[in-house]
């Protein structure tokens, strides 16, 4: 099949679903329309994810569909809590398809399977700000592209694919319209994973990786200074408190600090921690007051 045309339909088809979604999420209510922003239709990102089922090869597209399931189910439920346990039924849902992601990634990617499987966290985080995940899907594809025309790399159709995909779907995004929901933000993320290790190695996904992490807490820093100081008390937060708000906040972040840390509250005076992100890093909500 011609590049070109198999391009213009991910394109036509992400762009299509994605205001077609828009509308009956719209309509629907319920889990899929959250208050966020006035009112936004949530798991529109089913759109690119359709897309990038449709044109990646496998194991690409297997890896994606696991995510993208186990995701959606959290986008369905919602916020629900498992009786005496400090996790919701999304989180776990989200939990299980990270693992099975994980382990059977290995046979493909080796140990780079891991952090395919972590890049949710990060592209979880950035979607909480309108244009944010899409940007960095956006920058981060484009350099992959770059890098593998210069240094002859071959497998240009896979982050083409997903670049495309984002772009029919990003503009309702910017706009802030639409969220990706679970099931777009952590499609977007295997994708980009994948994209990594096709490039690197290990070595060159986790550098990618970290870097991913890093652009994210510059786009975000403005909405991540006031929800700091606002909500978490924590004055003239650093890069690397927006840094560690990126690799380890939301649910699944809280719920491990609620395991490890229990009740306690542990408070960084040391300058060094401070500028490496320590204050947000060990910042505990359970903690008793």
């Amino acid at each position: 099949m011609d590049l070109n045309f198999t391009l213009s339909a991910v394109f036509i088809i992400s762009a299509f679903l994605t205001v077609l979604l828009k509308i009956i999420f719209g309509r629907l209510g319920g889990n899929l329309y959250t208050a966020i922003r006035g009112g936004t239709p949530r798991a529109v990102g089913l759109a690119p994810f359709i897309a990038m089922i449709l044109f990646l090869p496998s194991p690409y597209r297997d890896l994606i569909f696991i995510i993208g399931i186990f995701a959606f189910i959290d986008d369905i439920i919602g916020r629900k809590k498992i009786k005496d346990l400090p996790i919701e039924i999304g989180q776990l849902s989200r939990g299980f398809g990270m693992l099975i992601v994980a382990y059977l990634g290995y046979f493909y990617f080796g140990p780079c399977s891991i952090l395919i499987a972590l890049m949710v966290q990060p592209l979880n985080i950035a979607d909480m700000q309108p244009g944010s995940a899409c940007l960095t899907v956006i920058i981060m594809n484009t350099l992959i592209l770059f890098l593998m025309f210069y240094l002859g790399i071959m497998g240009m159709y896979v982050p083409l694919v997903v670049l495309v995909a984002c772009l029919g779907y990003s503009f309702l995004d910017f706009k802030g319209h639409v969220m990706l929901g679970e099931v777009g933000n952590h499609s977007f993320a295997v994708a980009l994973g994948m994209s990594y290790a096709l490039l690197g190695g290990f070595w060159g996904a986790l550098i990618l990786f970290i870097l991913t992490v890093m652009i994210i807490a510059v786009i975000r820093r403005n909405n991540l200074t006031r929800f700091m100081q606002d909500n978490l008390k924590i004055m003239d937060p650093s890069f690397g408190d927006f840094f560690m708000d990126i690799l380890t906040g939301g649910g699944l972040g809280d719920a491990l600090r609620r395991i490890i840390l229990g009740k306690r509250n542990i408070l960084i005076k040391n300058n060094l921690l401070k500028f490496l992100g320590f204050r947000r890093l060990l910042y505990n909500p359970f903690a008793a007051n």
